[in-house]
C-alpha cells in the first residue's frame, strides 16, 4: 500500500458548526468520489490526524469510526487504516446556515439530521443573525453542494439577502422558518406564518387572557424577529378590545397587577421573571406570562410556562423531507398554543 498526500486532501474548517469528526469523515469521502483516494492508500495514524490537523486523539478516533460504520475504510492490527470500499456514494452534500444556536435550534437541526440518514454529508454554519457574515458564507462557499438549507433572519440587512439568495440555484434552495419577498423561481420552503400565528393563539387563550386588562409583547427595537408578529399581536389586541403596548426593553418597563407580558426572546423571560419574584407578583393570578418557542424546561419552570410555538421538530423534519423527494413545495409549519400555569 501506497502513501499519498493525504494533508492536501483534507482540511477542517474552524467556523464551521459541523463536529469536526464528521468535517474529517466527509473530506476523505470526497476524496474518494474524486478518485484521489482508493484501496492502494494507507491513511494517517490516528495521532498523526490528531498533530497535523489539531485535533483531538477522540476526534480522530470517533472520524475513523464514523467511516467505519459507514463501510468507507477498515483497519489491519499492526498495519493501519485504509480504504476499503471505493462504491460508497453519498448522495447529498447540503449546506445548512442556522441564523443562530438555541434550544429550539436544536431541535430543528436534531429532527433534520435524523430524516436525512447517515449517506449525506452536511455542512453546518452559524451566521448569528450577522448579514455580513451571511454573505461572506454564501459567497466564499467552495464545495459544490447538492442542496442549501438557509434559516434567513437579520438584525439588520434583510433587504439585502434576496439578493445573495437569488444567486443559488433554485433546485438547490430549501428556505427554512421564513419567506424572503424578492426570491424569485421554484424553490422549497417550511416557513411559519407569523402575523396569522400569533393572531390565532391568543385567539386559543382568549379565556385565559380575559380575566387581564393589558397586553404587553416584549420586542427590543433591535431584533431578528419579523415585525409580522407585531402585526397579528395589534391586530388580536384591536379585534377583542385589549389595551396593549410593546416594550422594548424589560429592565425598565414597568409593572402592573392585571398584564400579560409576551416574550421573545430568551434572555428577556429571565429578566421578567425575576422582577416578577422580585415584586412579590403571583405569576398566573396576578401577572400572566406567555413565552415564544417551546422548550422542554418552559415546561417545568415555575409549574410551567406557556407558550406559543412553531412545531421544530415537524419543521426539521419537513425540510429534510423536501430535499428527499426532491420538492419545490412551500409548506407552512403547525403553531401551537400551550396552556400552562403562567397565565
Amino acid at each position: 500500500m501506497k502513501q499519498v498526500p493525504f494533508f492536501d486532501l483534507i482540511s477542517i474548517d474552524e467556523y464551521s458548526a459541523t463536529p469536526k469528526y464528521l468535517q474529517l469523515g466527509s473530506a476523505i469521502i470526497n476524496a474518494v468520489e474524486e478518485g484521489k483516494l482508493d484501496k492502494a492508500h494507507l491513511l494517517p495514524s490516528i495521532n498523526e490526524l490528531s498533530v497535523k490537523l489539531e485535533i483531538s486523539r477522540d476526534t480522530a478516533e470517533k472520524g475513523y469510526k464514523y467511516l467505519k460504520n459507514l463501510g468507507v475504510i477498515n483497519s489491519v492490527p499492526g498495519k493501519g487504516y485504509y480504504i476499503s470500499n471505493l462504491e460508497f456514494k453519498q448522495k447529498l452534500k447540503i449546506f445548512l446556515l442556522f441564523n443562530k444556536l438555541s434550544a429550539h435550534k436544536k431541535i430543528v437541526y436534531d429532527a433534520f439530521i435524523a430524516a436525512l440518514g447517515d449517506e449525506v454529508a452536511v455542512d453546518f454554519y452559524v451566521y448569528n443573525n450577522d448579514f455580513r457574515l451571511f454573505k461572506r458564507f454564501l459567497t466564499n462557499k467552495k464545495e459544490n453542494y447538492s442542496h442549501y438549507v438557509i434559516i434567513p433572519h437579520f438584525i439588520e440587512g434583510e433587504e439585502y439577502a434576496r439578493d445573495i439568495i437569488n444567486k443559488i440555484p433554485k433546485e438547490k434552495l430549501i428556505l427554512l422558518d421564513k419567506k424572503i419577498a424578492g426570491v424569485d423561481g421554484e424553490y422549497a420552503a417550511a416557513y411559519e406564518n407569523f402575523e396569522k400565528n400569533i393572531y390565532e393563539a391568543l385567539e386559543q387563550a382568549r379565556e385565559e387572557l380575559s380575566k387581564y386588562h393589558t397586553l404587553k409583547i416584549i420586542f427590543p427595537k433591535k431584533s431578528y424577529f419579523p415585525k409580522e408578529i407585531l402585526d397579528g399581536f395589534h391586530r388580536f389586541c384591536q379585534q377583542y378590545a385589549f389595551s396593549h403596548h410593546v416594550v422594548s426593553n424589560i429592565t425598565t418597563e414597568p409593572i402592573n397587577e392585571g398584564e400579560v407580558f409576551i416574550n421573545l426572546m430568551e434572555a428577556d423571560l429571565v429578566i421578567l421573571l425575576e422582577r416578577l419574584i422580585s415584586l412579590n407578583f403571583q405569576i398566573g393570578k396576578d401577572i400572566g406570562v406567555i413565552s415564544y418557542n417551546e422548550t422542554p424546561l418552559k415546561k417545568i419552570l415555575l409549574n410551567g410556562i406557556t407558550t406559543i410555538s412553531t412545531d421544530f421538530r415537524f419543521m426539521g423534519t419537513v425540510a429534510a423531507d423536501l430535499i428527499l423527494d426532491n420538492s419545490k413545495r412551500h409548506i407552512e409549519v403547525p403553531f401551537y398554543y400551550n396552556k400552562r400555569a403562567s397565565l
